[in-house]
C-alpha cells in the first residue's frame, strides 16, 4: 500500500528550522538538520524545498505572514506601527532572520525593478491603508510608507541592539509613535502626488 502524504510535514519543517535557526543561528539550518528535528528523512525535505535558500524564503514567508496578523489586529496606522516595534522585541531572533535574508525574497538580479509592494505583503498593505486614509492611490504613499518603515526599523534596532542607554527605552518608544505622527500629519497636510 503506497504512502499516504503527510499534510502537516511542511508545518513541521517549517517549525523545526526555525527552532534550529533560533537555538544554533544560521550555520545550524542544514537540510539534514531540519528533516531530524522534523520527525522526517533529508529527501522528505528536498521534495518541499528545492535546497537552503528555499527552506529560508519559506521561513521568510511564514515570518511575514506572523506580522501581517501582528499588523492586522491594529485599527490605525499608528497601531500597526506600534505591533511592528513589538513584534520586533517579542521576537528578536525572528527579526535578525527576517532583516538578515530578506533579500532571498527580492526579484532575481538583472530583472526588472518592480515596486517593492510585490516583494514585500505587508509594505503594499500599509500603502494601500495609508491611501483609504489620506486619498489617492498606493503608488502616491511608497515614500511616506518607505519612510515610516526606515523610522520603525531604526528604533527596532537601536531597541533590540541596546544602543541608546538604559533607561530610555519608552522615550525611544514614543519619539517612534510622534515620528510616526507626524509623517502621517505632514503628509496630510501637503499631499505628494505623482
Amino acid at each position: 500500500m503506497p504512502r499516504q502524504p503527510d499534510p502537516d510535514l511542511e508545518d513541521r519543517i517549517l517549525h523545526a528550522a526555525h527552532s534550529l535557526w533560533k537555538r544554533g543561528g544560521e550555520k545550524s539550518l542544514t537540510m539534514r538538520a531540519v528533516a531530524r528535528a522534523a520527525g522526517t528523512n533529508t529527501p522528505a525535505v528536498y521534495r518541499r524545498f528545492k535546497d537552503r535558500e528555499d527552506l529560508v524564503r519559506g521561513l521568510l514567508r511564514h515570518i511575514a505572514a506572523r506580522i501581517r496578523r501582528d499588523f492586522e489586529a491594529g485599527n490605525t496606522i499608528e497601531e500597526m506601527a506600534e505591533a511592528y516595534v513589538e513584534s520586533a522585541l517579542r521576537l528578536p531572533h525572528e527579526y535578525e532572520l527576517f532583516y538578515t535574508h530578506a533579500r532571498a525574497l527580492n526579484p532575481p538580479k538583472g530583472s526588472r525593478p518592480k515596486p517593492i509592494r510585490e516583494s514585500r505583503p505587508n509594505f503594499a498593505l500599509v500603502e494601500q491603508l495609508l491611501a483609504e486614509r489620506l486619498g489617492g492611490t498606493a503608488d502616491d504613499h511608497t515614500q511616506l510608507a518607505l519612510a515610516m518603515w526606515a523610522n520603525l526599523h531604526g528604533a527596532a534596532m537601536l531597541l533590540l541592539t541596546k544602543a541608546i542607554p538604559a533607561g530610555h527605552e519608552e522615550e525611544m518608544r514614543a519619539a517612534c509613535r510622534s515620528a510616526v505622527k507626524a509623517l502621517i500629519d505632514g503628509a496630510a497636510k501637503f499631499p505628494e502626488r505623482k
